[in-house]
């Protein structure tokens, strides 16, 4: 027999043990056992060491409460840290290690920092940080000097390194009514919903339905039957409406009803089934939420309540009804309120022997009386628990006479022999998931605790989350709460039992009395928060970290108000409360990704991606999309194939793919004007048939994004993006339309992965369209410089536009996608006559900034129109946007960045980014006057070339600089230059 364990009761099976070990110890206990249930049979008492004074600590709570037991899981080499003993189900083989200690949980070297008493209190890192340093190290922050320790210190749990071998699942669920919570309130409303021919889902955070064998938490006075509670999840199991979700927390509350949940499918399992995830992500959209989440009971604040042996009374009375764990053989009760009686009551029924119970109130109900009386315990009443005694575990409970109006002790101290105390303070409802939807908190002055507010939307409360603490009044909200009317209420037996407010919750006495366990912030700690100017209960949470651990503050928000408010002379709904935020309970990163492992960014690929590769090409990614860079020859370098592919498409004809760009169909009987207001230029003028350049301008005056647009028909308007601003472009479109012209009668459709692009340029690039397309001729006369034409390609119909970006005479053809690959081919066929080559990216760049066409690499949100000598663009007939902001003195300064052409003068390889000097100091690189934004081998001119952005450089062309790039410790002398390095009349283009 166990040491803790008791001879009958509780739910485990009795039958089967479970081994597991407990850093490196084996153990055994019984399926149903939590770890923390487990261990404390196992009468061990020490589980883990708090964060700042690694001071021992053992279990408080037993459910999601818990923030002292946490203990790192081992699976295989991986490691899953900061895992709460309290709701870990123990299965063969289960490892374990505790956490946040050195060299071993017993001997702790880290408990050396209680020396440091009220040095190391709230903020003492604001503090002592951020001075300097003497000695040797003077002129240094003290902070540089310890931030390797102060980090190798931080946190509790050590995360692992190794690839996490489990497999995690999402899933999207949708459903009339989602009842969070398995209570009383929560099992009826679930029964009515359904009754009701709504498709319920009700979630459970624990791994059985119903709540726990004593019902704490859902209802904690009168307490239906476990038979009772049985009946109705069968009954529930049998309805087809009706999905039932044990193991299962519903962690964030979302705009409409979105909710997001994580359910334990094998963390309880030795092995899972093959196939079988170990956790899956829930994503619920509900029409209407039951929030049935119950409460938590607080513990009290008071010198020594930290002491391992020193537990919540309701969880105490958990552990002996639903595990049939002993917390100690001598109890004594530590209460304000009226329920922690009843816990008193279990536990000397289970086997314990309560020796006294304390309560800081002169006088009780009579209910709480007799039940003190059956318990055969000495009634302390108007005292109050003052330090604990003992080592690692306690052994005694000191107390003194205490004045609730005053709030003092006073007297000689009584110490009563105990190895437990359970305490209680009180009744917190879980509206966390209610705070995330938005709705303020209320205070109860009659229950001493938040409440929801009484006005919700998309969601209803039920049970002692809206502070019903009988068992009557849950079971009739929840009836109301699931659409039936309260009359319908079940007879259910319990005893009905008052809940007194809870008024007292902090003893003051010398000593550490803990409010924030895992945090090791003290009562000392919040009123030293206040001292210094740290009132808002914000500043209060940051700068003692009260409520910011783990646990979220589950157990030591309203203690920490409480405190705050007497500092203040207020009262603790005029301190306020701070919101919660998901999660409500920790959450596995890899159950957020789920599937989503490894390699999880977005990838996006032409029609043509595939015959790309297997002709060798390589390639880079370009925002989301995946595009050649070149397609090299063996043994040619990146420079030694994008040369030789841009150097034959000027001289015979090449083929890129440019099926990113992006395509958006501007439709409408106001589309023309649209684009009139949206493009610096004239598009109402374009006739049907033809493409126009255009430019766009940011609402600020700057450059947004530069493309064509091609008129299909009077009111159908093709435009093009670059690739990496198509969704940009898109947004900017959209909120124009809804926002600033919302009486424009335009539709807006993304078409870029509906068509697949090809661009045939070079001087032979028109033999080999006609070669190819018929239906049409691509004569000068029928499809002059950007006019458009349809025609087919190998049987696939085809929109050809004359446009180029190489400089080129060229041609941009389009097809529907799934046409892509064929026409591609067709293309390529026909053009292997006349030398057609592919090119990639490198080749498309080269050519690009031999012209001095500009992209993003330019265009980076801080250029205007006539930075980038598109000035010839802006009309004078019409505003547009960014016409009012265009001319700010800012944007028309003299010295403005403007686009010029680079030519290296010691002919050396030029770096994008690498800044340009007027004098060159390599040593201490300053004066910078502009930068490069691209680069190149110009095969055209036999050097290398560049693109930049230079102070007054339209003045400066024709005089030297310097690059000047240290990181990659490049420096030389340029030239500033036109950026129209080739062609710049357009001869060849228009030809």
């Amino acid at each position: 027999m166990s040491p803790r364990r008791a001879t009958s009761g509780g739910l485990i099976d009795r039958s089967r043990s479970v081994r597991f070990s407990f850093d490196g110890q084996d153990f055994a206990g019984h399926p149903g056992d939590t770890l923390a249930s487990a261990l404390l049979a196992n009468g061990v008492s020490l589980f883990g060491r708090s964060f700042k004074y690694h001071r021992p600590r053992g279990v408080l709570g037993a459910g999601v409460d818990e923030p002292n037991a946490l203990v790192t899981v081992l699976r295989g080499e991986a490691r899953e840290p900061n895992v709460q003993a309290t709701m870990l189900e123990i299965h063969d083989g289960l490892k374990v290690v505790s956490q946040n200690r050195f060299p071993s949980l017993g001997f702790d070297v880290g408990a050396l920092n209680q020396l440091g008493g009220k040095l190391l209190g709230a903020g003492f890192y604001y503090k002592t940080f951020m001075g300097p340093v003497f000695g040797p190290l003077k002129g240094t922050r003290f902070w540089m000097f310890c931030e390797h320790f102060i980090r190798r210190a931080a946190g509790l749990g050590k995360a692992g390194v190794a690839p996490d071998p489990s497999r995690y699942e999402r899933m999207n669920a949708f459903c009339d009514v989602l009842v969070v919570g398995s209570g009383p309130a929560g099992l009826i409303a679930a029964r009515a919903a359904s009754q009701n021919g709504a498709r319920v889902i009700l979630a459970e955070q624990d791994a059985r339905l119903g709540g726990s064998a004593n019902w704490s938490g859902a209802s904690i006075d009168a307490q239906p039957s476990t038979e009772w509670a049985a009946g109705m999840v069968r009954e529930l199991s049998a309805m087809p409406n009706v999905t039932l979700l044990p193991r299962t927390t519903v962690w964030g509350y979302y705009d409409g009803n979105t909710m997001a949940a994580l359910e334990r499918v094998a963390d309880h399992k030795a092995k899972a089934r093959p196939g079988e995830p170990r956790q899956r992500h829930w994503t619920i959209r509900a029409g209407r939420v039951v929030l049935a989440t119950g409460a938590l009971e607080r513990p009290l604040v008071f010198p020594g309540n930290d002491r391992p042996g020193v537990m919540l009374a309701s969880a105490a009375e958990r552990y002996a009804g639903e595990y049939g764990v002993l917390p100690g053989d001598k109890v004594a009760v530590f209460t304000n309120n009226d329920a922690a009686y009843r816990s008193a009551l279990a536990l000397r029924e289970a086997g314990c022997r309560v020796v006294a119970i304390i309560d800081p109130r002169e006088t009780i109900s009579e209910q709480a009386r007799a039940l003190a009386v059956r318990t055969g315990a000495e009634i302390l009443t108007g005292r109050a628990v003052t330090g604990t005694e003992g080592g690692k575990t306690i052994s005694g409970v000191r107390m003194q006479v205490f004045d609730a109006a005053s709030g003092a002790v006073s007297g000689d101290p009584r110490t009563i022999e105990a190895d437990c105390l359970l305490m209680s303070g009180g009744w917190s409802p879980v509206i966390n998931l209610a705070s995330q939807a938005g709705a303020k908190a209320e205070w109860s002055e009659r229950l001493q605790a938040f409440l929801p507010p009484k006005d919700a939307s998309g969601w209803v409360g039920a049970g002692a989350f809206n502070g019903a603490f009988t068992l009557a009044e849950a079971l009739a909200e929840g009836l109301a709460a699931g659409g039936k009317s309260g009359s319908e209420t079940p007879d259910v037996a319990g005893d009905e039992l008052e809940v007194a407010p809870a008024h007292v919750l902090e003893i003051e006495a010398a000593g550490k009395a803990f409010v924030d366990f895992q945090h090791d912030v003290t009562a000392d700690d919040v009123r030293l928060a206040h001292r210094e100017g740290f009132q808002s209960v914000e500043h209060l949470k940051r700068y003692t970290t009260l409520g910011m651990a783990t646990d979220q503050g589950k157990t030591s928000n309203v203690s920490g108000l409480a405190i705050m408010a007497n500092a203040l002379g207020r009262q603790i709904p005029e301190v306020g409360t701070t919101r919660f935020r998901p999660p409500f309970a920790p959450v596995t990163i890899g159950a957020l990704a789920a599937e989503r492992y490894g390699e999880i960014r977005p990838e996006r690929v032409t029609p043509m991606h595939d015959w790309h590769l297997a002709r060798g090409a390589t390639m880079y990614s370009a925002g989301l999309w995946h595009r050649t860079m070149i397609y090299g020859l063996p043994g040619e370098t990146v420079e030694q194939a994008y040369v030789r592919e841009a150097k034959t498409t000027r001289e015979t004809a090449g083929i890129a793919d440019v099926s990113t760009l992006g395509k958006i169909m501007v439709q409408g009987s106001d589309a023309a004007n649209f684009l009139d207001r949206v493009y610096t230029n004239m598009f109402s003028t374009l006739p049907v048939g033809k493409a126009r350049y255009g430019l766009m301008l940011r609402e600020d005056g700057l450059v947004l994004d530069d493309g064509t647009t091609w008129r299909l028909g009077e009111q159908d308007f093709l435009m093009t993006t670059t690739t990496a601003n198509a969704g940009k472009v898109m947004q900017h479109l959209e909120y124009m339309l809804d926002v600033v012209w919302p009486d424009l009668k335009v539709q807006l459709t993304s078409v870029t992965d509906q068509w697949a692009g090809a661009s045939i340029a070079g001087p032979r690039a028109r033999d080999i369209l006609a070669a190819c397309v018929t239906g049409t001729e691509v004569d000068n006369e029928t499809l002059p410089f950007m006019g458009i034409v349809y025609g087919d390609i190998a049987g696939a119909p085809v929109m050809i536009c004359r446009l180029s970006f190489s400089g080129e005479l060229a041609y941009e053809v389009y097809s529907g996608a799934g046409h892509g690959t064929h026409v591609w081919e067709a293309l390529i066929a026909g053009g292997k006559p006349y030398g057609l080559v592919p090119y990639g990216l490198e080749a498309l760049g080269t050519m690009r900034i031999e012209k001095g066409h500009v992209t993003g690499a330019e265009i980076d949100g801080r250029v205007t129109a006539r930075d980038l000598h598109l000035d010839w663009m802006l009309s004078k007939k019409k505003p547009f946007v960014g016409s009012m902001m265009m001319d700010r003195e800012g944007l028309v300064a003299p010295d403005r960045l403007q686009l010029v052409g680079i030519v290296s003068l010691d002919n050396r390889p030029l770096n994008g980014g690498a800044h340009i000097v007027e004098e060159l100091d390599r040593d201490n690189p300053h004066g910078s006057i502009g930068h490069m934004t691209a680069a190149c081998y110009s095969p055209v001119f036999g050097r290398h070339i560049g693109l930049a952005l230079v102070k007054g450089g339209k003045d400066r062309r024709g005089t030297r600089a310097f690059i000047s790039d240290p990181l990659r410790k490049r420096f030389g002398p340029v030239e500033i230059v036109s950026h129209h390095f080739y062609d710049p009349e357009g001869k060849r283009m228009h030809g």
